[in-house]
């Protein structure tokens, strides 16, 4: 299918009555600080605490009615595991997720409570794609991706759509990117609802594969993954490098350590519980001052669904 304006004003009304229209947050300090406008866009505060919930949601609610009994199925360290599972519950059907080992217990422990059935497999995209494909095979559930769908990806869009809608001056929107479905999303929603408005990615040094993807023109692995934000390990497909390709601004890398300057900045500021994954886009603001100042700058917060145990690694 070819995502349009119209398909996600679609997705839009149809997942409403199922998530939040989240808060946009601003912060004088930091906004003195910086040199700049920064506006929140709070996903941490969405259901399931992730803005995840709006493309499973928006491609769960597209199922025949056949597809329904049979039920659907993933693979997630968590939080489209959670977005799924949730999608499920509210329609009444079954959801059989595979999460691997190195999952945040909080997430796993969260997938569980919404009733799905949860597999634990090897911390490796070979070991999720095959223990995934024995599930579909077994109970003919249907494979919702986390980023590689059409319908997910319209869904990720009703995100900067509600921003521009809010804040309609805006000048430019940062995203986080791992497997590049919100990016896509938000890239396409940009492009729709406020022709020229600019969109860049935040990509972790341990896990940047989106940048040297942008940069040959086909799916890249990143050299090595090793990063605080879990979110992001995944690689894009050939789907969202395409979009990407065609709408994003740049893709700016940033350290850990920057990470964590990012993170320490708004738990101490803010006030408010995100995952390092979405202190990413603030990192790379924060690191590229030209780009950004003087400038009123959308940031999506992506989720708040923290291992509180994981504290002591990051400060």
């Amino acid at each position: 299918m070819k995502i349009t304006k119209a398909s996600i004003e679609s997705a839009a009304a149809r997942i409403a009555p199922y998530i939040h229209t989240t808060p946009i947050m601003t912060n004088k300090s930091i906004n003195e600080l910086y040199g700049l406008d920064l506006y929140f866009k709070c996903e941490n505060f969405q259901k399931i605490g992730a803005f995840k919930i709006r493309g499973g949601m928006n491609a769960s609610l597209q199922l025949t009615p056949e597809q329904m009994e049979k039920g659907v199925a993933t693979h997630s360290s968590g939080n489209h595991a959670q977005a799924l599972a949730f999608a499920a519950k509210m329609l009444g059907i079954k959801a059989y997720i595979v999460m691997p080992e190195s999952s945040p217990q909080v997430k796993v422990n969260a997938v569980r409570g919404y009733g799905a059935e949860v597999t634990i497999c090897a911390s490796n995209q070979a070991a999720r794609e095959s223990t995934l494909q024995e599930i579909v095979d077994r109970t003919g559930a249907t494979f919702i991706h986390p980023y590689d769908n059409d319908e997910v990806i319209t869904g990720q869009a009703t995100c900067v759509k509600e921003m521009i809608e809010a804040i309609p001056d805006i000048d430019i929107v940062v995203a986080p990117v791992g497997g590049g479905g919100l990016l896509s999303g938000t890239c396409l929603g940009a492009n729709y609802f406020k022709p020229g408005l600019k969109v860049y990615a935040g990509e972790p040094e341990g896990a940047a594969d989106a940048v040297l993807s942008l940069q040959s023109g086909k799916v890249e692995k990143a050299p090595f993954v090793n990063t605080i934000a879990d979110g992001l390990m995944t690689t894009l497909s050939e789907r969202t490098l395409e979009i990407i390709q065609a709408h994003v601004a740049d893709i700016l890398l940033v350290s850990d350590d920057e990470i964590k300057a990012a993170l320490r900045l708004v738990y101490e500021r803010m006030k408010i519980i995100i995952e390092p994954s979405c202190a990413v886009p603030l990192a790379a603001v924060l690191k590229n001052p030209g780009l950004f100042k003087g400038k009123k700058v959308g940031i999506i917060l992506t989720g708040g669904n923290v291992d509180l145990s994981k504290f002591k690694d990051w400060f």
